[in-house]
């Protein structure tokens, strides 16, 4: 079969069969090329999806005729600029986009019109081009409106000149919220940009600049409250972490703010919008602890690099990056989640007051007595546990009593650990006297939920959610400080393996003995594993260090068997830690409370589950009509 070359019209329409996937992709690149030309207000209009028409106007600086040209050429760009020697190099990308074939894409497979005015043209200094199918029309000159610089797109009857690829669009519902999601990203990358979405006529989207640029994070953090939503900012942690000059900043949500799906998790690189698997799993294995497997948290990640420190250029509509350091870039997002979730101290997500509140406003309060009415106390009221953290410090052997099997009998008055009540004496809260975030317990309903007032409300604890993160921390803790106890094999395991994989973790043997696994070569495509963490019991060895392979040619590090470590320290703390049903004198009750203000991560149990809920005095007052 002869050798050819293909025709112009069909280059250009294989072009746009990569880059031009649907509507939304069109939109994508049609805003990026406006931010690019330094836009400070962008509107976007679409109809049907897109499909009928799609209109992009920005008051970025605008081209003249010469220039409009030249836009509509395969591999002409304005954000390239060669060196010295002629040559350009292609890691070093500081713009949105840079692939000069998104116009003529456009214009190979639909009807474009470009207007625009360049700054400081004379008036009325506009001109318009026009591409239908690949065929040129223009420049010519055209109206404009105002006095500024800008350039209007609009694209009718898109793949118009490709009907087969209309086959494989969806509804127009789909394809306006696809545009919708990827207005909101590039939205959320340039905060300091306005955004105007309308769809068939109605605006769908509006995001002005609320902040200055002088306040880069106040800026961001409306940015957030405007297209996740003022909940989702109201209940997300500040994010910021610098390594080795790669910079990470954003807002990350609570656990018990998760999602069902991973929709809601915007990641950025250098203000470029992507979705990269590194990333989405270095977040999802820094909630390992605090979230199920099949929750998500809510993201707004923005990292910060050096352009020749990543790739752009390794998908057709640069969605995906590679790193040059990916262990460096996951070590960080890993370690600042953590640590930022690890410092967000005493927190509830403010949905679930409101869900507490319509719960129990649906159900209603009376009813009177019987078996699903309020007990009472199991213990007489009487002055709570004060003194701060050194008085808590004084109970906390109750506290590290409170896992073991025997359980006290309570009847009628409380029982300490050391047989008699301690003769601690304090302020209750609204006296002055020390205050604490979480109360003094009041109360304990069906043996299972701590009733604590507060300042202004109270806070309802589920004790054994509360115990099961603080007996997991404290687990967590001591292996860090006294190490994982290794068992040694009489007869090591031999494991045949792909001799790229042996390679793969003999590279990484000091990371692996650092958890408890020691492994030897032992010959070609072969490893001997001589040691493994006490705590995994019997393992398949075999099985460990396939996923361990895989693991690190994936992500370029050892996530299976921190993770399998995790699981046994979860799995310990919830069969060790007090259970539902338990009654609690009011000593044990204050030390949990104490305890879970001075615990990271305490908000939520090993599952991601909140083990408190706070009701304000306002929203009790409301429940019962009294405002």
């Amino acid at each position: 079969m002869p050798i050819r070359r293909l025709p112009p019209d069909a280059v250009n329409r294989i072009a746009a069969g990569e880059v031009i996937e649907r509507p939304a992709a069109a939109v994508k690149e049609l805003v990026e090329n406006a931010l690019d030309a330094g836009a400070r207000a962008i509107r976007v209009h679409c109809d049907e999806g897109g499909v009928a028409r799609i209109l992009i106007e920005d008051d970025g600086c605008g081209m003249g005729p010469d220039e409009l040209l030249v836009a509509i050429e395969r591999h002409a760009t304005s954000k390239l600029a060669p060196a010295d020697d002629g040559s350009i190099d292609l890691l070093d990308i500081r713009t949105m986009g840079f692939r000069g074939e998104a116009l003529p894409s456009i214009g190979a497979v639909a009807r474009l019109t470009i207007t625009s005015r360049a700054t400081g043209a004379a008036d009325p200094g506009a001109w318009e081009i026009a591409v239908e199918g690949g065929a040129l029309s223009g420049p010519r000159p055209a109206a404009w409106s105002g006095a500024g610089s800008g350039t209007r797109v609009e694209v009718r009857d898109l793949f118009f000149a490709t009907p087969a690829r209309l086959k494989f669009l969806k509804s127009a519902r789909a394809e306006a919220l696809a545009v919708t999601d990827a207005i909101k990203r590039l939205a959320l990358a340039r905060p300091d940009v306005a955004f105007t979405l309308t769809l068939d006529g109605r605006v769908a989207f509006k995001a002005l600049v609320s902040g200055t640029q002088a306040d880069p994070l106040a800026l961001r953090a409306s940015r957030v409250a405007a297209v996740l939503g003022a909940e989702a900012a109201a209940d997300a942690i500040t994010v910021d972490a610098e390594r080795a000059g790669v910079q990470l900043s954003g807002l990350a949500g609570l656990p018990t703010a998760s999602r069902g799906d991973a929709r809601h998790q915007h990641l950025f690189v250098n203000g470029r919008p992507v979705r990269d698997p590194l990333l989405k799993g270095a977040a999802r294995a820094a909630y390992q602890d605090v979230l199920a497997r099949d929750r998500h948290p809510v993201l707004a990640l923005f990292l910060t690099m050096d352009p020749t420190f990543v790739d752009v250029n390794v998908h057709p509509a640069k969605t995906e990056v590679r790193f040059r350091d990916p262990a460096l870039v996951r070590g960080l997002v890993v370690g600042a989640l953590r640590h930022a979730l690890g410092q967000a101290g005493i927190r509830e997500t403010t949905a679930l007051s409101a869900a507490t509140l319509g719960a129990l406003g649906r159900s209603g309060l009376g009813g009177g007595g019987g078996a699903g009415g309020w007990r009472g106390p199991a213990w007489p009221v009487r002055p709570p546990l004060t003194g701060g953290i050194d008085a808590a410090s004084e109970a906390s052997s109750l506290l590290m009593g409170m896992a073991e099997p025997a359980a006290r009998t309570v009847s009628g008055a409380p029982v300490a650990a050391t047989g008699q009540a301690p003769d601690h004496h304090a302020a209750v809260p609204g006296d002055s006297g020390e205050r604490f975030p979480l109360g003094a317990a009041r109360a304990q309903l069906h043996g299972t939920y701590i009733v604590a007032e507060t300042d202004d409300g109270f806070v309802l604890v589920d004790q054994h959610a509360a115990h099961e993160r603080l007996v997991l921390e404290r687990m967590k803790a001591a292996m860090a400080g006294a190490g994982l106890q290794r068992q040694l094999s009489l007869i090591p395991d031999v494991v045949d393996l792909d001799p790229a994989d042996c390679e793969r973790l003999l590279e990484h043997a000091g990371e692996l003995a650092g958890f408890g696994l020691v492994i030897d070569s032992f010959g070609p495509g072969a490893l001997a594993v001589t040691e493994t963490p006490a705590i995994l019991g019997k393992v398949n060895a075999r099985r460990l260090l396939q996923d361990l392979a895989d693991d690190i040619a994936a992500h370029g590090t050892s996530l299976s068997l921190k993770e399998r470590i995790d699981h046994v320290l979860a799995t310990m703390a919830c069969h060790g830690s007090v259970r539902a049903g338990r009654v609690l004198a009011a000593d044990e009750m204050n030390a949990l409370l104490r305890e879970m203000e001075r615990t990271p991560r305490s908000g939520q149990c090993n599952h991601g589950r909140p083990t408190f809920v706070r009701l304000s005095l306002t929203d009790i007052e409301r429940l019962f009509g009294r405002h």
